[in-house]
């Protein structure tokens, strides 16, 4: 099938253990005077986009931007394969477009890419890419893919690229705008993105 915009909804990952960062939340850390899931929720609405967040705490103060909350079914922080399995058995779309809260650079046109590519090839999961690696937490996937996706959790699989490659992928090229994945793992990335143009 091909997709458009009213197929999709997007999916801010934010429910990590932000390990690195001392256990803080990611989604809540400050960028540039407002948190960084707003800094997304604000990309998003500008690609007239639909949103839902996957927290698996604080869910008040992410309930109060107006969408959706979702945690993910399996306990203790099992990565983001989980977030993936929870927001699509809660969307009403066909396909969800995931990205994480912690890459605040949203390409203008980030969902149209994945649609496209989705629509040429006819995919049920595109992926971004820089040019040079995947970015798999980058991702536009079809919902029916629920039931694959529960089935390789329950085998104890954690690993995004392992299940992709399980059920086919095409990319979607992100070459031209590599900022977009920078990403805030520790007190220094925070630094570091902030002070970029």
């Amino acid at each position: 099938m091909n997709s458009t915009l009213a197929d999709v909804t997007a999916v801010i990952l934010a429910g990590g253990r932000g390990s690195r960062l001392g256990g803080q939340d990611k989604g809540l850390l400050d960028w540039n005077g407002k948190p960084l899931v707003e800094t997304l929720i604000d990309q998003l609405q500008k690609q007239r986009l639909d949103i839902v967040i996957n927290a698996n705490r604080n869910q008040d103060r992410y309930c109060a931007y107006g969408y959706d909350v979702v945690c993910d079914e399996l306990d203790d922080y099992q990565g983001p394969l989980a977030g993936f399995a929870a927001a699509m058995q809660a969307v009403r779309t066909a396909f969800v477009l995931i990205l994480p809260c912690d890459s605040p650079q949203l390409a203008p046109d980030y969902a149209q890419r994945f649609i496209r590519q989705q629509s040429n090839k006819q995919a049920s999961i595109v992926v971004a890419s820089d040019g040079n690696r995947l970015q798999p937490v980058h991702a536009l996937i079809a919902v029916d893919l629920l039931p694959s996706l529960r089935q390789f959790l329950a085998r104890g699989d954690r690993k995004i690229d392992r299940w992709y490659a399980e059920c086919g992928y095409v990319e979607a090229d992100f070459s031209d705008c590599v900022s977009m994945f920078r990403n805030i793992n520790t007190p220094q990335d925070q630094a570091m993105l902030a002070a970029q143009p």
